[in-house]
């Protein structure tokens, strides 16, 4: 009966062994395609924006003036609309408050 005991936990260890390993083989196989997918994503997106850098870099060289203008007002496009209240303060004015309200203005396009 101890023999028959012994053989019974033997099969049983083999049993657990024979699943455990290929599904650890299948996750550790999953994780290293996981990894190798957000390195190649990391890859192409550098590639991505050091080509855009590239292209704006020649830009820049042709008209650094019409660049550096360009750049600021696609920011301000960008984040104005983010930002809650707007003040515009002309410093040329004086004996007048010297203010610009942004929040009713219409924009071109007749969006606000």
């Amino acid at each position: 009966q101890a023999q028959q005991e012994l053989e019974q936990k033997i099969s049983v260890a083999e049993k657990q062994k024979n699943e455990a390993i290929p599904r650890s083989l299948g996750e550790a196989q999953q994780m290293v395609e996981q990894a190798e997918g957000y390195a190649l994503n990391r890859v192409n997106r550098a590639e991505g924006d050091a080509a855009r850098f590239r292209a704006l870099f020649e830009e820049y060289r042709k008209a650094p003036e019409v660049t550096r203008t360009r750049l600021y007002l696609e920011t301000m496009e960008e984040i104005l609309p983010k930002v809650g209240k707007k003040v515009v303060l002309d410093e040329e004015l004086s004996g007048i408050l010297p203010l610009l309200n942004l929040e009713g203005a219409k924009r071109p396009g007749g969006q606000s």
